[in-house]
C-alpha cells in the first residue's frame, strides 16, 4: 500500500510535466512547446524535479527492503530500513510528497517498534509523523489509527503483566485515538465530495 501511493507521486509529477505547455494556450506553436521557446513556461524540466523523483524512488526501495527482511523474521533489518527512508537527504523547497511519504514511513515504523512491545518508541514515531502530515488528510489519520493501534497493543501488554488500572487507561487512549482517526478520514472524504462534480454543496 505505501509503495503504490510512492509510485502514485512518481506518476502524478510525471504527468503533470506531460502535460505540457498546451493548457490554456490557443497559440499552436507555443502549445507544441518548441525547444529554447522562451514561452514555454512549464516544460518539463521546470516541473519534474529530479531530486524529489529520487527521493520517492528511494523511499519505494526502502519500503522494499523493509518487506524482504520481514519476509526473513528480521524485524531489526526491517526497522533499520525504513529509519534510513527517515535519514536520508530530502530535496530542497520542502515538496508535500516528502512530508508524506515521511509521515507515512513514520507509521510503519511505529507499527513495527509496537509489535515488538517498543510503545514509547512508537509514540515518538507517531509524534513525529503528525508534525509532517498535512491536516486533514489520509496520512494523518492513518497515523491517528497506527497511534491507537500502539495503546491497543500497550494495553495487552499491561494486562498481560497484571496491571489492569494502566491497562484501562491505555484502552481509553486508543478509543480516543481511534475515533480521532476516523474523524480525520470522515473530513477527507467530505472534502472531496463537496469537490466532486455534481455533489450537491
Amino acid at each position: 500500500m505505501r509503495r503504490a501511493r510512492i509510485a502514485a507521486a512518481c506518476l502524478g509529477l510525471l504527468a503533470t510535466a506531460h502535460l505540457g505547455c498546451s493548457r490554456g494556450d490557443d497559440d499552436p506553436a507555443r502549445a507544441a512547446g518548441a525547444p529554447g521557446d522562451a514561452a514555454c513556461a512549464c516544460a518539463p524540466a521546470q516541473v519534474v524535479d529530479p531530486t524529489l523523483l529520487a527521493f520517492l524512488s528511494r523511499s519505494r526501495a526502502g519500503h522494499h527492503a523493509a518487506d524482504v527482511a520481514l519476509g526473513a523474521g528480521d524485524r531489526a533489518a526491517a526497522i533499520r530500513a525504513l529509519e534510513g527512508i527517515i535519514a536520508a537527504p530530502r530535496p530542497p523547497g520542502a515538496p508535500p510528497e516528502v512530508a508524506e511519504v515521511t509521515a507515512d514511513t513514520y507509521a510503519r515504523l511505529a507499527e513495527l517498534r509496537s509489535e515488538a512491545g517498543e510503545f514509547d518508541a512508537a509514540a515518538r514515531d507517531i509524534e513525529a509523523g503528525l508534525k509532517l502530515a498535512p491536516a486533514p488528510s489520509h496520512y494523518e489519520g492513518h497515523l491517528y489509527e497506527v497511534a491507537g493501534v500502539v495503546e491497543e497493543r500497550r494495553a495487552k501488554a499491561l494486562e498481560g503483566q497484571g496491571d489492569r488500572d494502566a491497562a484501562a487507561q491505555a484502552r481509553k487512549r486508543a478509543l480516543g485515538l481511534l475515533e480521532q482517526a476516523i474523524s480525520v478520514q470522515d473530513q477527507v472524504i467530505t472534502g472531496a465530495l463537496k469537490g466532486a462534480p455534481g455533489t450537491p454543496r
